[in-house]
């Protein structure tokens, strides 16, 4: 018989249930996430947050890492996640403080929006109460707050963050800086995360990547796309055909490489390095700088180009000896020397290298140095032509450049607005039809660094170009002066000596090579050879 007295359990309050549901949001994020969290979706529209597997093993690495840097494919949702993660933080613990920043104002901007927007769709009972609301920022009454800034050196210096979230961080410039002064915001327990698609090698998110692969302080998360349940090949093909196969593979692949602007093709340099880059088989130089691959051979012609540090202290000075017929790139250095050292220096190595033909930058500084090659009397010094700045040989053998004044030439290359983009479209030249053998490693480091900023090449930020320069010189100089050799035009200093001056311009031929000793006269040609 039933025991009428036996206890029977009440339903449990509203107040209790809500008490539970906010013990277990509180506890767990991803439950929170996907129970009440609300996003926009750009084509379901208004969805519930809930989170594809991968997304809840990146919410696990936020949980265990303070450090966390993402190299990302596109779309995959976890600029929301960290809205998400961001919110979580901020309902569920006081006075925490959250920056975004990011290449543009308007793209934090967005982060902050997807966070007010999930805040307002939260049921009553789980909202904070706000102090502040606006496009930038949020700030509940428990002191938590989120705010929105574009990129600029001075972005959180004066916060103390709880945590930094940097969005897109392969595309800001001057992150480097940003990072040093909002880190010591950091240092009394603050996360991090650093996310972005990735944008070439040699940036702060390149080598924030590398030192999570190597355990230095940040946990490393690689999102490709396949790890999207709803993605396959066919959409990675559509992809490839909506942006093209080098953004598509920049924002889809998750391949430092193949990624990036980098002028010479970072598929194609992995291939030098992996092809021809060695050890030097000897260091020398008081500073072990200038390392050589082989000895010479007397047998075969060299230049050595060089380029000359500004002498502010913060680029190189730097040459390469290449053997003229192979394009082998066979000695090479990049140290800081001053500038009579290095015009000894360079003398000395271009006379051991066969008299090699010697290509020195005459811009600014440059000039001392050259003027160590002259006072030395190296006989095969480089020179150019002042009135244009450069040598081109088509130009050089229209207008017969060999018979002109001779006081016009100057010594050194002059690297100008000019002639620049002609030794780098030489570069670009040379190393797609992969004609150079480059043995350094050094080289090839500068050269996945030298990308286009706008339509000028040159070094990314923080880095130097002075090993690229000299190479993209020399080949320039190697292609123009086998061209003029032929012809019998020789651009160094022996043979201006031997050449007296002559006020005419002339044309020149084959033909008039050829019959250079018989002159027309009213009587028909006369051999004036017997004046030899």
């Amino acid at each position: 018989m039933e025991n009428r007295n036996e206890e029977v359990p009440m339903a449990k309050s509203i107040k209790e249930l809500i008490r539970e549901e906010y013990i277990k949001c509180a506890k767990d994020p991803v439950y929170f996430f996907k129970k009440y969290c609300y996003i926009q979706h750009p084509k379901r529209g208004k969805i519930l947050f809930d989170l594809f597997p991968f997304q809840e093993d990146v919410m696990g690495e936020f949980d265990k890492h303070r450090f966390n840097v993402i190299l990302k494919s596109r779309q995959l949702g976890i600029s929301t996640l960290s809205a998400g993660y961001s919110l979580w933080m901020m309902l569920f613990h006081e006075d925490k403080n959250v920056l975004v920043i990011a290449t543009k104002q308007e793209v934090a901007k967005n982060l902050v929006t997807k966070v007010r927007y999930m805040h307002e769709s939260l049921p009553s009972w789980l909202r904070g109460d706000t102090e502040e609301d606006n496009k930038l920022s949020l700030r509940l009454r428990n002191g938590s707050t989120i705010k929105a800034t574009s990129a600029s050196g001075d972005a959180g210096r004066s916060e103390a963050l709880s945590m930094l979230i940097i969005d897109e961080g392969a595309f800001i410039k001057g992150i480097d800086e940003i990072w040093a002064s909002a880190q010591s915001t950091l240092s009394t327990g603050g996360k991090a995360i650093v996310l972005s698609t990735p944008n070439g090698v040699g940036n702060f998110f390149h080598k924030t990547w590398l030192k999570g692969e190597q355990k230095d302080g940040w946990n490393p998360i690689k999102l490709h796309w396949s790890v999207h349940p709803e993605r396959t090949e066919k959409w990675r093909k559509e992809q490839t055909q909506l942006l093209g196969e080098k953004m598509a593979a920049q924002e889809c692949d998750c391949d430092f490489i193949s990624s990036g602007y980098t002028v010479v093709d970072g598929q194609l340099l992995q291939w030098f390095e992996e092809t021809h880059i060695q050890e030097p088989v000897e260091k020398r130089g008081f500073d072990g700088n200038y390392w050589i691959w082989s000895q010479p051979n007397y047998q075969k012609d060299y230049i050595v180009v060089a380029d000359v540090a500004r002498g502010d202290g913060g680029d190189y000075s730097a040459f390469h000896v290449i053997d003229v017929e192979s394009v082998e790139q066979v000695a090479e250095y990049k140290g800081k020397i001053e500038t009579k050292h290095y015009g000894n220096m360079l003398v000395n190595v271009a006379t051991e290298w066969n008299d090699a033909l010697l290509v020195i930058e005459n811009a600014n500084i440059g000039w001392a140095v050259i003027q160590e090659a002259i006072d030395r009397n190296y006989s095969n010094l480089y020179y150019s032509y002042k009135e244009f700045g450069y040598v081109d040989d088509d130009i050089h053998l229209q207008k017969a450049y060999d018979l002109k004044d001779k006081a016009q030439m100057v010594p050194g290359f002059s690297m100008t607005s000019r002639t620049r983009p002609l030794v780098i479209s030489k570069l670009d030249t040379y190393m797609r039809e992969r004609v150079p053998i480059i043995r350094s490693k050094r080289l090839i480091d500068e050269l996945f660094t030298f990308i286009w900023n706008g339509s000028k090449a040159e070094a990314q930020q923080g880095y130097n170009d002075d090993l690229t320069i000299s190479f993209c010189t020399a080949l320039w100089v190697r292609d123009t002066a086998l061209k003029l050799r032929q012809q019998g035009i020789e651009l160094n200093r022996r043979a201006l000596s031997l050449t007296s001056k002559n006020t005419g311009v002339f044309k020149t031929n084959p033909q008039q090579a050829k019959d250079s000793w018989r002159m027309k006269t009213g009587r028909g040609d006369e051999d004036l050879s017997w004046l030899l």
